[in-house]
């Protein structure tokens, strides 16, 4: 594993509601074009696809990449819940950081419906059963739908082990407005304070406000991932590369410490961000940007503390003293994240790669941090899996 692999393209379409998106195939075909536009190759370029979704049949990897051309280039379809669309990155870089390939198209999409998400086929055990009666015995939420009930209760675990308030959540919330604001790709750009975010409807109350839960949305985006060599003998942009990447899925601790926050995948978060670390030499202290999971605010707070931004018990602080945002210690989800920015499941990992792209391109535009070096990303997927990128500027 030892070429170089560098970011050559990468483009988004704006995220649009359930029902007002064009079909999952042109979704993700305009996503594809753009990353190729913006890395200068044509698809006949691509020596392999990974196109990841959640919500659709097999093969809709071809339906979509079809349309781009019919090159008899191996496409493989990837699914991995919430963190599908860096599931697809991971395996990218793989191929070309192996010399299995030169240039790989990394694609997502997903088209969504309306409404909390449930499980699609309930004639065959779930994938949650052992998640499902371990949080039934840890948290009392009767009626609280399942990813609710999920971050919710990690978020309430926090909240009794280290004292922290609701309106923590109601304040990361605000900083994701606040920075949607300026990002013409995401879904919600009006600006919430922490009183909109407090005073909104409960949906788990003392817990939860509607607010604080990302909306289900329709997207799709792509990265062109190149040899350092490819990128030299075609004269693309250099510029990014993946210096490091790790991805993890649940070890014992995720069922025997009998803690919400563990069973959310707070331990592969951690475990993820340490190897990447320890991989690169590059420390959570050096990064300026990061582009993080959260789905819910609760799993952003948390989230801080497993990538190392701040210690253990220490995200109410950090937030209170403006480290999470512009003029802070490190600018989290400059796009507005999921909460702003909406979660097509398979498109959202792409999503962060297209966002922390532009941030070490220097071309961001109004969401710009200045200064980056490294950028961060982290994707996460229930049942479980998690990757974290580290990206560098060459």
């Amino acid at each position: 594993m030892a070429s170089k692999v560098i970011v050559a393209g990468v483009g988004m379409i704006p995220f649009a509601k359930p029902g007002a998106s064009a079909p999952y195939h042109e979704m993700g075909a305009e996503a594809g074009k753009r990353a190729l536009a913006d890395a200068g190759v044509s698809y006949d370029a691509i020596e392999q696809a990974y196109v990841g979704y959640v919500y659709g049949d097999s093969t809709s990897g071809q339906r979509a990449l079809y349309r781009l051309g019919l090159t008899g280039v191996p496409i493989i379809n990837v699914n991995n819940n919430c963190s599908t669309g860096s599931t697809a990155l991971f395996l990218a870089r793989q191929a070309v950081a192996s010399g299995a390939a030169d240039c790989v198209l990394a694609l997502g999409f997903e088209q969504m419906k309306p409404g909390a998400l449930g499980s699609v086929y309930t004639d065959r055990p779930s994938a949650f059963e052992d998640f499902d009666a371990l949080a039934d015995e840890l948290i009392d939420a009767p009626g609280i739908p399942l990813a609710l009930r999920y971050f919710g209760g990690a978020g309430l675990a926090h909240m009794k082990k280290y004292g922290t308030k609701l309106d923590a959540f109601a304040k990361v919330r605000a900083k994701a407005s606040r920075h949607a604001k300026a990002n013409p790709l995401a879904i919600f750009r009006k600006e919430v304070s922490v009183d909109d975010v407090m005073n909104d409807t409960a949906i788990w109350p003392g817990v939860m406000t509607r607010l604080m839960a990302c909306p289900p949305t329709c997207g799709g985006a792509a990265a062109v991932l190149v040899s350092e060599s490819f990128a030299k003998e075609h004269g693309l942009n250099a510029d990014v590369a993946i210096k490091t990447q790790a991805m993890t899925t649940d070890t014992p601790s995720t069922f025997e410490t009998r803690d919400m926050m563990r069973l959310v995948g707070y331990d592969m978060a951690k475990a993820a961000a340490n190897t990447v670390y320890k991989q690169s030499g590059i420390g959570p202290t050096e990064i300026k940007v990061v582009e993080l999971h959260d789905c819910f605010a609760h799993n952003e707070l948390i989230t801080y503390e497993a990538l190392g931004l701040c210690p253990e018990g220490g995200a109410q602080d950090f937030i209170d003293a403006g480290d999470n945002t512009f003029g802070g210690r490190v600018v989290t989800n400059p796009s507005g994240g999921l909460l702003s920015k909406g979660h097509p499941l398979g498109a959202t990992g792409l999503a962060q790669c297209y966002e922390l792209t532009r941030q070490l391109r220097g071309t961001a535009g109004p969401t710009q941090v200045e200064g980056v070096r490294h950028a961060l990303q982290h994707n996460l997927g229930l049942g479980g899996a998690c990757v974290v990128t580290l990206y560098e500027r060459t």
